[in-house]
């Protein structure tokens, strides 16, 4: 393809999405949540490590992907009150002699967010598959990289059902 037809099929892929009035979900999520965001992790006695990590992924998501700025609460548009429930394993797969060989690990986030005066609750789940050597313990390395993963996937579902309300608005 020549630069010329490249121009303009680049031309036309613009029109097209100029045309047809897309937005970018971002844009429609901070629509709800404002562009200052600030977050708070709910620590687990039982579980402090996965707490911080979770804050972490979560930061992490809504800086990433959705472009958010993270501020303190007094500066804040919306406020995310976030807990983690207890991390799940489950093991899905099995290799010849019936070892583990792969686990998915489950995270549910209770997140409760304040904005305007408003308190909406939501519950948001998120997945991540790992590998495992047969018959091997779970390290801390992969356990904290499974939750990690896990609770990104969770975040970035609740932005995507954050972004639906702030379309349907």
């Amino acid at each position: 393809m020549n630069t010329s037809m490249q121009k303009a099929l680049l031309l036309a892929l613009i029109l097209f999405f100029a045309s047809c009035g897309y937005r970018p979900s971002a844009k429609y999520a901070r629509s709800v949540l404002g562009e200052k965001v600030s977050t708070n992790v709910v620590i687990s006695k039982e579980d402090p490590e996965n707490s911080v990590l979770t804050k972490d992924a979560i930061d992490e998501a809504l800086i990433e992907v959705f472009h958010m700025s993270l501020v303190d609460k007094a500066h804040s548009d919306s406020h995310l009150l976030i807990e983690l429930s207890q991390p799940s394993y489950t093991p899905i797969q099995y290799d010849a002699n019936g070892f583990v060989i792969a686990y998915r690990m489950r995270v549910t986030l209770h997140i409760t967010r304040f904005h305007n005066g408003e308190k909406k609750k939501y519950t948001q789940k998120g997945y991540y598959d790992f590998a495992v050597v047969p018959n091997a313990i779970i390290t801390d390395q992969q356990r904290f990289e499974a939750i990690r993963n896990a609770a990104k996937k969770a975040i970035v579902s609740f932005v995507a059902h954050i972004s639906s309300e702030g379309a349907r608005e």
